[in-house]
């Protein structure tokens, strides 16, 4: 089921199965948010709980166990339940049942709130845990957006301004999407811009760390720009579908890698997932904020 919010500059819409994004409308109709095309991604922008990417071989240990779970976790496919609404604001809630018991053996509600402040939408993550024992996760989000935004406009008229000079690191991906030691530095121009070519997602997905925490789709002399904002989101994936000339590129927060390449991941060992102890509750939010 879809739901809807908005206000004098937005309206967005959201799908209960995945709690994903469904649409990005501005008052003048524009449409922001990519709409799906199983030529290049049939999704639009995925909610990943309560791991990001890839495991290897699919598996992970916790509590000396072994359990499996699909490439971001099981929120994707997961039906979510509308527990609060008002014009400008939704929560969607997942709670723990027999079948994501059976994949990660944790109780737990995780909320996903969608709220309108004027051009902005924040995304917040917040992670209950009704469990006797810690809670390890990641969490992040995975929207894609049109490029181009402006009619008169080719993809390669775009690029990504990070809201500060950075000098980014590229985490080493192997050719099957895994982590590997071979992280380098990846120059931006003017220590700011990433301009937008298709064959930069021919090896995958681009993943920086110790970037601005900001990053801006814009092209030059354009009326219309996007604004991702993820202050306490250490990782940033950039993606398209490889080899080929996806209309869009997605902006990614994520709070932490996917496994490392050969390796099964512990989840008490895996140094970036989020520990969660019995009874507390997690935060983290994001936005996008539409500029013209």
């Amino acid at each position: 089921m879809l739901h809807t919010i908005q206000n004098a500059q937005l309206s967005v819409t959201v799908n209960d199965l995945g709690a994903q994004l469904w649409s990005i409308l501005g008052a003048d109709g524009t449409q922001f948010l990519w709409q799906g095309d199983p030529k290049y991604w049939a999704d639009r922008a995925l909610t990943l709980f309560p791991f990001v990417a890839r495991l290897w071989q699919g598996s992970y240990t916790l509590d000396s166990q072994t359990y499996h779970l699909p490439i971001h976790g099981f929120a994707p496919e997961s039906g979510f339940a509308l527990i609060e609404k008002t014009e400008s604001r939704m929560v969607l809630e997942l709670r723990d049942s027999e079948k994501t018991l059976a994949q990660y053996p944790r109780r737990f509600a995780f909320r996903v709130i969608y709220a309108l402040h004027g051009a902005a939408l924040t995304v917040c993550y917040e992670v209950e845990n009704l469990d006797d024992r810690a809670m390890f996760f990641a969490l992040g989000g995975h929207p894609g957006f049109n490029v181009p935004i402006e009619s008169g406009k080719l993809f390669e008229d775009y690029r990504l301004r990070f809201g500060a000079p950075c000098a980014p690191v590229r985490v080493g991906f192997s050719e099957d999407c895994f982590v590997v030691d071979e992280d380098r530095p990846f120059p931006l121009e003017d220590g700011q811009v990433l301009a937008l070519r298709h064959d930069l997602f021919d090896d995958d997905a681009i993943v920086l760390r110790d970037m601005a925490r900001e990053v801006t789709l814009e092209s030059e002399g354009g009326s219309r720009s996007v604004t991702v904002s993820f202050p306490d989101m250490p990782y940033l994936g950039i993606w398209h579908w490889p080899g080929t000339d996806a209309p869009y590129v997605c902006i990614e927060p994520w709070s932490s890698l996917p496994a490392k390449r050969g390796e099964i991941t512990c989840m008490e060992e895996k140094a970036d997932l989020i520990r969660l102890e019995p009874g507390k509750a997690y935060q983290n939010s994001w936005s996008i904020r539409i500029n013209g």
